[in-house]
């Protein structure tokens, strides 16, 4: 069960989420290996508590089981040089994963593996920067620099549409601007209702892993066909803080 899996170390704790069946796959476990939560919380001798933590602002980081339920959820779309949305990316831990996903280190077997963007949304301009210092301070610097990972503040229940991003339209024959950029999105509150904003910027195809509800919560899974279709499935009950506006997250509304 999921409140078994806290550990003494991020090790400790990944391994007790193997244990569980909750992580399932060497991609997941791996990549959440190379990200150590106690550069991400704001107490560190919580750091490896299966437990959501508050990390100021009316915000809290993820359960870790809840984020390796995502990641599993999401994994078919975050493969090496996808584009991810993360909306409320908070302290930045997932995005880091996220970027371990997509953007993978070179190795024997593969010394130039495609390299994909993590763009984390925030509302809170003092954890959207908090989030860089932590990234930076576990070592992805570069990567926020080259614009692998870009963490920006804005209202991640309109998305975001980077600016200059493009697809190719095989209609056309040409690259266009693209309105539908992301392989996955991960959104990390609950909204009230499934926003259709972030159902628009699903690529084709495509997948969402979002919680739903304000007083009945349940994490559901939107998912784009390479042809446009969507289905809608849900998955399971949670509690999530709310994805609200920046007054009424503050003052806990």
């Amino acid at each position: 069960m999921a409140w078994r899996c806290s550990g003494r170390s991020n090790n400790d704790l990944i391994r007790n989420m193997r244990r569980q069946g909750i992580i399932t796959s060497d991609r997941v476990a791996d990549a959440m290996a190379k990200v150590d939560r106690v550069n991400y919380v704001q107490r560190p001798g919580d750091a490896y508590q299966d437990s959501p933590q508050s990390i100021g602002h009316g915000a809290t980081i993820s359960a870790p089981h809840m984020h390796a339920h995502a990641l599993e959820n999401l994994l078919p779309y975050i493969r090496p040089g996808a584009t991810v949305l993360d909306v409320g990316s908070g302290s930045g831990y997932l995005a880091a994963v996220l970027h371990h996903l997509v953007s993978p280190a070179p190795s024997p077997d593969n010394p130039n593996p495609p390299q994909g963007k993590v763009i984390g949304i925030d509302h809170i301009p003092e954890l959207v920067g908090w989030s860089k210092h932590n990234l930076e301070q576990d070592g992805l610097g570069a990567a926020l620099q080259d614009g692998r990972i870009e963490m920006i503040v804005g209202d991640g229940r309109q998305g975001y549409i980077p600016a200059g991003m493009s697809s190719f339209s095989a209609s056309q024959g040409k690259l266009i601007p693209s309105t539908a950029p992301y392989d996955a999105i991960h959104v990390g509150a609950a909204a009230p209702t499934l926003p259709q904003a972030l159902i628009d910027q699903l690529n084709a195809p495509g997948k969402m892993f979002i919680p739903v509800g304000i007083y009945s919560q349940s994490i559901w899974e939107v998912e784009k066909t390479a042809a446009g279709h969507v289905r809608k499935r849900e998955l399971m009950g949670v509690m999530y803080v709310p994805l609200t506006d920046p007054d009424r997250q503050r003052n806990g509304v």
